[in-house]
């Protein structure tokens, strides 16, 4: 069980380097992220949910067009751009996949002030892990535009407008063989820029340059009427982490954050040795 008014993210003390002491979020390519399918999986399911109806309704050449339509938008590469939690607490998957296999650490968040953070183009979004689209309103819309006889091209800007949205609902959908990381995203939608005027960065490796945008902390904690302090409710050393509780404890003290140098814990996760 967990307890759905806290969400966890595992990640590595680089990163809650910035988290606690520079008081960015960043919000990293979900294309770049461990399902390969990202966004993809949900636009190829809908698609063929949308072909099924269309055939059952006995309209094959408006299937056939749909098809073609999505075969083309799948060409493209549109991204979103997520931070990514869980609803578990101290899970040894979730340590394994992005806790610097648990040599890491995770800080848990209080949700309902996420919640509150998420404006603009921003939005807190659970995590649907499924195959079949059959029921998803966009195939109704989708049908619905098919029978209304127009070009069903995305130069028609109704079907732009719909080919957008379902692109900016892709990012909320995983494979289901992923149901086990009970997620929910804080996303940047690909496609609305209102209210958000911050500009990406890069981060330069040897093998490649990764884009991502980092979000202000304490200005978003600010405009909720709440303190870093208060959105950490706590953090977890990993299970195979060879960091002391007590030097953390004083980088916690050293940088202001006294509160949460109170809520520091070892993980109890039987990973502890097993990963080398």
């Amino acid at each position: 069980m967990y307890n759905g008014s806290i969400l966890y993210h595992y990640t590595d003390f680089q990163a809650i380097d910035g988290i606690l002491r520079c008081a960015q979020l960043r919000v990293n390519n979900v294309l770049r992220m461990n399902d390969s399918a990202e966004m993809r999986h949900f636009m190829k399911r809908l698609c063929a949910a949308i072909v099924d109806r269309l055939n059952q309704e006995g309209d094959p050449e408006r299937a056939e067009e749909i098809w073609h339509l999505f075969r083309e938008e799948l060409k493209k590469e549109y991204s979103a751009f997520a931070a990514c939690f869980s609803f578990r607490r101290d899970d040894a998957a979730q340590w394994e996949r992005y806790g610097n296999r648990g040599r890491g650490i995770c800080v848990a968040f209080q949700r309902e002030y996420l919640q509150k953070m998420a404006k603009g183009a921003l939005s807190l979004q659970k995590v649907f892990y499924q195959d079949d689209m059959a029921g998803h309103p966009m195939v109704e819309g989708f049908c619905r535009l098919a029978r209304e006889g127009e070009a069903l091209s995305v130069e028609n800007a109704a079907v732009r407008q719909a080919m957008c949205t379902a692109w900016a609902c892709s990012v909320s959908f995983k494979h289901p063989s992923f149901s086990s990381e009970y997620e929910m995203r804080l996303v940047v939608s690909p496609f609305e820029n209102s209210g958000f005027d911050i500009k990406p960065c890069y981060h330069v490796t040897k093998e490649r340059i990764k884009k991502y945008y980092p979000l202000d902390l304490k200005a978003m904690c600010g405009e909720t009427g709440i303190g870093i302090e208060d959105l950490v409710t706590e953090i977890i050393i990993g299970p195979d982490s060879t960091q002391s509780p007590a030097i953390f404890q004083d980088y916690l003290r050293d940088n202001g954050l006294n509160a949460l140098a109170q809520r520091v814990s070892l993980s109890d996760c039987p990973l502890r040795g097993l990963i080398k």
